[in-house]
C-alpha cells in the first residue's frame, strides 16, 4: 500500500471507516500504477520463492512488516500485498494466497513525493469529489464558480493539476 490508513489520518480528517479508507487507497495506488505504466519496484530485492499454508517461503532479505511486495510470473497469486508477519516459518501478506511452487517476490518502494501526492488526491476526493459538474452556485449576494472538469482538464476522474506529480514516474508502454 502507498501509505497506511494510521499515516494517512495524520494528513486528513475523514470521517470514513478504515476499511473504507483503506478501498480508497488500494484504488488510488491502482490509479497510479496504470496512469504511470511503472511498477515502482526494487528489483534488488527479488526473489523467486514458494507459496505453501498462506505463506511465503524464503521470502526476500531486507523486507519488513509493513513493506509492499509484487508477485509476478505465478500461476494464482499475482498481485500487489502488503506484509504482515515474518516468521522463521515464513511471511504472511494481507491477502490470501494459494499454494504455488513458483512465484516472482519483488519488493514496491513509493518515493515521498508520489505518496504526498496520493494524501493530496485523497483530500482533494473527500473535499471536492461531491462538487464535480457544479460550474457555479449564488446564494443572495454571494457567487462562487468551480473549477471545470471537462475533457481536458480532468484525468481518470481529477484535475489534471493535481496529477502532475506522476510525470517524472512515467514511463513508456510498447
Amino acid at each position: 500500500m502507498i501509505i497506511s490508513v494510521t499515516d494517512i489520518r495524520q494528513f486528513i480528517d475523514a470521517a470514513l471507516s478504515d476499511e473504507m479508507l483503506e478501498m480508497k487507497l488500494t484504488g488510488l495506488e491502482n490509479l497510479v500504477r496504470s496512469y504511470t505504466h511503472n511498477d515502482f519496484q526494487v528489483r534488488d530485492i527479488r526473489s523467486q520463492s514458494e507459496i505453501i499454508d498462506n505463506k511465503i517461503v524464503n521470502p526476500p532479505s531486507y523486507l519488513t512488516v509493513g513493506d509492499t511486495i509484487q508477485i509476478s510470473q505465478s500461476l494464482l497469486n499475482n498481485g500487489v500485498y502488503t506484509v504482515t508477519e515474518i516468521t522463521d516459518e515464513g511471511m504472511t501478506l494481507s491477502g490470501n494466497l494459494l499454494d504455488c511452487k513458483n512465484n516472482l517476490v519483488t519488493k514496491v518502494f513509493y518515493p515521498d513525493d508520489v505518496v504526498m501526492g496520493v494524501v493530496n488526491l485523497c483530500k482533494w476526493e473527500l473535499d471536492n469529489r461531491a462538487k464535480v459538474g457544479i460550474q457555479s452556485e449564488t446564494i443572495s449576494r454571494h457567487s462562487v464558480t468551480y473549477f471545470n472538469m471537462d475533457g481536458e482538464n480532468a484525468v481518470m476522474g481529477y484535475p489534471k493539476s493535481l496529477l502532475g506529480f506522476l510525470k517524472p514516474y512515467m514511463k513508456a508502454r510498447f
